[in-house]
């Protein structure tokens, strides 16, 4: 089998960072990774969830972090 070679550090971040999630998302389709949450990780997420819900102005939507990341690093 024929493997493609990049040269990844010619690519901009926002390229390198899509093709990171790109082989993420294939890792993980391709595993049986335990996602069990700790009872620790478990009560973080609750507590950031109830932060969340106490105050929604102070979260920001992804859509508009991915742009500033993608825009500010190209």
């Amino acid at each position: 089998m024929s493997k493609a070679i990049i040269d990844y550090r010619s690519l901009a971040i926002s390229e390198r960072i899509e093709l990171v999630e790109e082989i993420w998302d294939s890792i993980a389709e391709e595993t049986s990774v335990d996602t069990q949450l700790s009872p620790e990780r478990r009560a973080e997420l609750h507590r950031r969830l109830a932060a969340h819900r106490a105050d929604p102005s102070s979260s920001i939507p992804w859509e508009e972090v991915r742009e500033k990341l993608f825009n500010s690093q190209s």
